[in-house]
Order: C-alpha cells, then structure tokens, then sequence
C-alpha cells in the first residue's frame, strides 16, 4: 500500500478532486484509494525527476540507482494512468496535457540516459515516447487555455524532439517539427505578448542553420534528398588484416569540447561537436524490438555490453569544468583502456615573447572566462610575462599523459600541440587541424570545420574541397565503395610501416580509432595533393610524426585518391606530378 507523503499542493489537489465529484462519502473507496494512489506516484516521480539536477554531472557509478529509481517510478506512473484512464478522467479530471508530461518526461530520462551512457539505443526510447505525444495530439487542447506556461511546455517538448531527431539523423521529422514549432511560436507570441518572443526565435533560427550546415547534398532519382548517416556501420572501420601486429587498447572515454567563435550550434551542440560524436558511435539497435514490452525499459536490464566509448559533451566549459571532467574520466579509466580529448576550439597565442619553448609557451584553445575573474584579467594585461588563463595549454594535458591518451584538435592554433613531451611512456597521438586553410576555398568555417569534416564524413570533405555541391545516390554509393577500399589500403600503409611510431599502432586495435586514424590520413594525403592548398599550414599535423613516404605522401595512395577524383570528373582539381606517369 502507498503511503501518501504530506504535500500542500497535493492535498489541497485531492480535496479539489473529490468534492467536485459530488460528496466525498459517495465516492467508493476504491475509486479513491486510486486517485490518493496517482497522486503519490505523480509526486514522487515529481520529486525524484528535480532531483537529477543535484546529481553530479561527472562520473560514472553515483547517478545509476538514482536513475534507476526514478525509471521505476515512472514505469509504474506510465502504466497505472493506463490502467485506470477512467477513474482519473472521472474523479482526478486527467487532462490529455498531463498524459503527454508524463510520457515528455519519460523521454527526457531517456535522452539523458543517453548522455550518460552514450547508448545510441535509448535515443530509439525517447523517440517512441516523444513521436506517441505527437501522433496522440497529447499538447493539442493546451493552446485552449489561458496558460501561458502550459504553451511553454509544448515548445520545450518540441525543441527538446528535435534535438533527439536530429541525433538519429531523422532529418524529414525535423523539418515538419520546425514548421510546427514555428506555428507554435507564432501562436504563442500573438496570444500572449510575451518577452521570450527573441529567444524563441533564436531557436528556430539556430536549429535551420544546423539543418543547413552539410555543404553537399546527396540526392535521389526524384531530388529528394538522401539521409546519409555518419556512425560506424559494420562495414565501417577497415578490418584487421591476420597477423597484423597492433594494440588490444580499447577506447573507453571521450571528452568532446566544442569552444568555437560563432560556430552552428543547437541546445548547445555546435556542429564540429556534433559531427565527432557521431564519428564514435555505432547505429543504433531499437531496445523495444529485443523486449516483450513497447516503451519503458526495467532499469534492470542492461545491453549485453557497451557498444560505444563513454562521452562528455562539453560546450564552452571553463579551464575548472574542463579539467574536473577530465579528472574523473581519467580517474574511471578501465585498464588497458584509452580516454580521448576532442578541442574544437579557438586558438589562443602567446602575448608576449618568451625564451624558452616550454609546453605554456606556445598558447593552446580557448577556455571560457568567468565574470567573476575579472581581476585577474587585469593583472594578466598588466604584465606580458603571465601566461594566458582562458586557455588549455599543451602542459596542462602533461598530467594525463600517464595512461593511453588520443588527442584531436581542431583550431587555428591547433600547432602548439605539436611540441607535446611523452614523458612517462604510454601510447600518445595528437592528431592536429590546418591553422588556415586557402583563401581561395570557400569560407565555411560557421558551418563547421572541414578537418573536422572529413574525420566524420570523409567521402563530404572530398567532394567540398573539389568543388561539388550536389551528388546523385548512385555515384555517392559507388565512391563510398571506393574509399572502403581506400581505407584498407591505409590501414596496410600503416601496419607495415616500418619507421612508424608504436603509438599509432598502438591505438590501431580500437575500430573507432582505427577509422579516426585512417580518415585523418586521407584528409591530409588529400589537402597535400591539392592545387590550392599549397601552405604547409594548410595541412593536418600529428604527434609523434607519420613518416610522410609511407603514409601522407604514399605513391600508391595518390594514385587512389587521383582515381576517386576521376570517378567524380575532379581530376583537374588535383597535382599529378607525384606519379611515374606525369
């Protein structure tokens, strides 16, 4: 039996409920130990759901039973309010607009046991919730009443399904959600004149822009566009060769840190964030399709094992948020296990000259600046001899180099990672952006970066840089094929050099690293080859270096990325004279 905690707004609720059902002696017992039963659960789910605000945002093991008491709840919310519809329509007066709070809800748990976790699967969960909302008009009376707060709910319903569609790549979704919410917005602002109208706006405009943001399209026969998704497949990563001697390392952790000027971003994901994300992650299975029951899994039950690396996404963290996620990776970090740092950030220089070529000497990525260091800011103007605080410094990363660490980074001072130390002897790659790129290329940079590009969607970044914009399904599948085979190439290119650092090798074992490893590769034998990208900082470096005559400038890889461009009638864009038969 439910014992009803003391709440004044439930009381005064139940009260409400009762008397306007007629006297209250006439209400059966039954009848009301139902409604006393709802408004227990709807409380303590209540309760439990404001509670995840106060759970730590970093570490693995404190949040899980709290989530899985609060799944518990919900469950048995969910399927009480199902199997007693009519008594709540009749003495609670259930609204529509409650069912669909109950199942938003739902699907915000969800989603941030997606966060969590980094299970592509649960984003299938709180889809199925937040479409059965849509589909069973749930918000349709809202815009009825005279609640301005209630409306507020339905737009934050939609912003928060769009979020979730656009991580499952369900583009067509997303489109009829955006028209809806802005009819939503329209609607809104109209009825009640109210102040967030600009910030409303914002949104529309931020998640139309994110749409945008691939700078090709893929099309059908008809010219419809074509959905391509950027996880790794099955066929993905480039399989191992037998005998291939590489590392059973295995990623574990990924810090993802997006600190870009004016980049594309929605529910603070920008675009270079985005797009790495999905570059560490499998497609995602539906949970329902392996369970009995639709919707709401048993806290429970647990995939059979984690398919992808754990993530953080940290959008324009300060250097203490930066560092403190950081710590707690580093500290949960399982043995024979690898944490990877992804910086898509801006580029801070050192501002004054300095003797000595130490790792704070060259500057590093932005950090955000908190208001209340004001004053040390001012110091640090004063006197050009202070390094710089906003920053992430090479040196600042030296700590964590004592277990397996893979860095990306993508920034216009991308370089002063270069002059990492490994001091204490564990498998260590930096994989280093172009700090410009040709002014004779088009500027992109708002829609996100092209190293970053072609580290998720190679086969895009190409066709950019060789001035495409469009491409038939057809030819796109054909030279998806071909760069498959590029990428086994690559893969042999590196296992069989003899001159290449252990690290590399090191890392090969992880098909997600191996992919990253493989693409960053091709990215950079690409750049190289270039008629317009002929600075050499225009192109990617890494630490330790790759010997260039068996990778980066590998005859046999030129040739293929020569034949790729001819599949595509590009050639022209592309050097020759590398080849024998110039």
């Amino acid at each position: 039996m439910f014992i009803l905690h003391k709440n004044p707004e439930t009381d005064l609720a139940l009260k409400e409920i009762m008397s306007s059902g007629g006297a209250e002696d006439d209400i059966p017992q039954a009848e009301r130990k139902t409604v006393t039963d709802f408004c227990y659960l709807l409380d303590k789910s209540k309760q439990l759901f404001n509670g995840l605000r106060d759970l730590p945002q970093y570490g693995q093991k404190q949040w899980q039973s709290y989530f899985g008491r609060t799944f518990d709840v919900y469950t048995k919310l969910w399927k009480f309010q199902q199997q007693h519809r009519q008594v709540l329509d009749n003495r609670y007066g259930l609204k529509r607009w409650q069912i669909g709070e109950i199942a938003s809800k739902i699907g915000q748990l969800y989603y941030h046991y997606y966060l969590r976790t980094s299970e592509t699967s649960y984003l299938n969960e709180a889809f199925s919730f937040y479409s059965a909302i849509r589909q069973r008009s749930y918000y349709s009376q809202v815009n009825k009443e005279d609640r301005p707060e209630l409306v507020v709910k339905k737009l934050r319903y939609y912003a928060r399904f769009i979020v979730v569609c656009l991580l499952l790549n369900k583009m067509d979704v997303v489109k009829d959600l955006v028209k809806e919410l802005s009819d939503e917005i329209e609607d809104y602002t109209h009825r009640f004149n109210t102040e967030d109208q600009v910030e409303w706006n914002l949104v529309l405009q931020e998640v139309a822009a994110f749409i945008e943001a691939d700078p090709v399209m893929v099309l059908n026969d008809d010219n419809t566009i074509v959905i391509t998704s950027n996880r790794l497949s099955e066929t993905g990563a480039p399989l191992l060769e037998q005998g291939m001697i590489v590392g059973q390392l295995a990623l574990a952790d990924a810090l993802i840190i997006g600190n870009c000027n004016n980049q594309v971003k929605f529910s603070e994901l920008t675009i270079d964030m985005f797009r790495m994300l999905q570059a560490l992650e499998r497609e995602p299975m539906n949970l329902a399709s392996q369970m009995n029951k639709p919707g709401m899994q048993e806290s429970t039950e647990k995939p059979a094992r984690r398919e992808n690396p754990h993530k953080y996404l940290l959008y324009k963290p300060t250097f203490s948020q930066l560092y403190t996620f950081l710590a707690a990776s580093f500290k949960e970090l399982p043995a024979n296990s690898v944490l990877l740092i992804y910086l898509s950030a801006t580029g801070v220089f050192p501002s004054g000259r300095s003797d000595s070529e130490g790792p704070y000497d060259f500057g590093g990525v932005l950090t955000n600046s908190n208001r209340d260091i004001i004053n040390g800011d001012a110091i640090h103007k004063r006197n050009q001899s202070y390094k710089e605080m906003h920053c992430l410094h090479p040196g600042d990363l030296y700590p964590f180099t004592r277990k397996p660490l893979f860095i990306i980074v993508d920034s216009s001072n991308s370089v002063a990672y270069k002059n990492f130390t490994n001091l204490f002897g564990q498998p260590l790659v930096c994989l280093l952006s172009p700090t410009a790129y040709p002014k004779a290329l088009q500027d992109q940079s708002q829609r996100g970066s092209l190293f970053t590009l072609f580290l998720n969607n190679p086969l895009m970044a190409f066709l950019f840089v060789s001035g495409l914009s469009s491409m038939r399904r057809g030819l796109w599948e054909k030279c998806q094929d071909y760069l498959r085979k590029i990428n086994r190439d690559i893969a042999q290119l590196l296992t069989h050099s003899r001159s290449i650092d252990q690290s590399f090798l090191q890392f090969f074992g992880d098909e997600f690293l191996r992919l990253l490893l493989t693409r960053f590769i091709f990215c950079s034998a690409t750049m190289r080859m270039h008629k317009i990208f002929r600075e050499t900082r225009n192109y990617p470096e890494s630490y330790p270096q790759l010997p260039r005559d068996e990778t980066v400038e590998n005859p046999h890889l030129q040739k293929h990325i020569l034949e790729l461009a001819s599949i595509l009638d590009v050639r022209n864009v592309f050097l020759e004279n590398t080849l024998d038969d110039y």
